[in-house]
């Protein structure tokens, strides 16, 4: 599921720039590459995307959800 805009964020550390596009790679982040193993912010976005991929949610509540958790995390997001 393709998003509208990307999140470029910091997430292999300060000043290293990744574009996340879909929900697949925004998943896989999720996963592998997140700073923190839990979290309010992190949990929901794991349902977000859980729900969006059934259909209930739509591509952009699932990209909000996963800027929150990268707030939540301290990841660095460029705008």
């Amino acid at each position: 599921m393709e998003w509208n805009k990307g999140v470029t964020l910091a997430l292999d550390g300060p000043g290293q720039y990744r574009t996340i596009t879909t929900l697949q790679e925004a998943s896989w982040a999720l996963i592998e590459d997140w700073p923190l193993e839990d979290g309010d912010a992190l949990d929901k976005a794991l349902i977000v995307f859980e729900a969006a991929m059934k259909g209930k949610k739509t591509a952009e509540a699932a990209r909000l959800a996963f800027i929150a958790a990268a707030i939540e995390a301290g990841i660095d997001i460029k705008s």
